[in-house]
């Protein structure tokens, strides 16, 4: 029996979608734009979103390196590059960009890009998404509850800016909402009661609900 794979559907707005939060989380991967801008490694920004859709491209919708050179408007051997770059080797030489030569800088753009774009992909799928999606998520989602009948809600997405994700363990919530009470129930007790990893606000807002249903308040 053969089991045929096919792709999934190329859409604009899903394409679009997915690449941009791989490119936010390779941009997280690299330190911010602040640390790209120690770098003076601003110009890498075109390169990562080039590699972005090439990896996401080929991965998501298992196009070949000829479809992604005419989709993109590049050429063969770029694509080539991109899906060929080593992840650890790229994140290796980043984290030690200091120690290269000016010649070995130059050299980083593409094959670097390429491989903290793969490195990006792996984390967005596997439910890691950038800090600073993750930061944005949270802002408008406390501005969502904010009228809402649960005052709770955004009282802890206040509390929790800047956080961490994924959070692993109640200390890091311990200590952004030491002193709160959550519908009565001290905050301590609610963090430390709840499921782990938590990966992003709305999980948090999920399994506080849920606990604070199964204390019946």
């Amino acid at each position: 029996m053969v089991v045929e794979i096919t792709a999934p559907k190329l859409t604009d707005h899903d394409l679009e979608h997915l690449v941009s939060r791989v490119f936010f989380k390779a941009i997280d991967l690299l330190g911010g734009l602040h640390k790209l801008a120690e770098y003076r490694a601003l110009t890498w920004l075109p390169a990562l979103a080039r590699a972005s859709f090439v990896i996401v491209l080929r991965e998501e919708y298992l196009k070949t390196e000829e479809e992604i050179a005419k989709i993109l408007g590049i050429a063969k051997s770029t694509v080539r590059n991109i899906l060929r770059a080593d992840p650890q080797l790229a994140l290796y030489k980043i984290q030690h960009i200091d120690e290269l030569t000016k010649e070995e800088k130059k050299q980083l753009k593409v094959h670097t890009a390429g491989g903290i774009a793969k490195l990006a992909y792996k984390f967005v799928k596997e439910g890691e998404e950038a800090q600073v999606l993750l930061e944005y998520c949270r802002e408008l989602s406390a501005k969502a509850v904010q009228a809402c009948d649960a005052p709770w809600a955004y009282i802890v997405l206040k509390n929790i800016k800047g956080l961490k994700y994924p959070v692993t363990s109640p200390e890091p919530l311990k200590e952004k909402l030491a002193g709160l009470t959550i519908k009565g129930i001290p905050a301590e007790e609610v963090v430390e009661n709840i499921s782990y990893p938590i990966k992003n606000p709305a999980q948090l807002l999920h399994e506080i609900k849920e606990y604070l249903e199964m204390k019946g308040v």
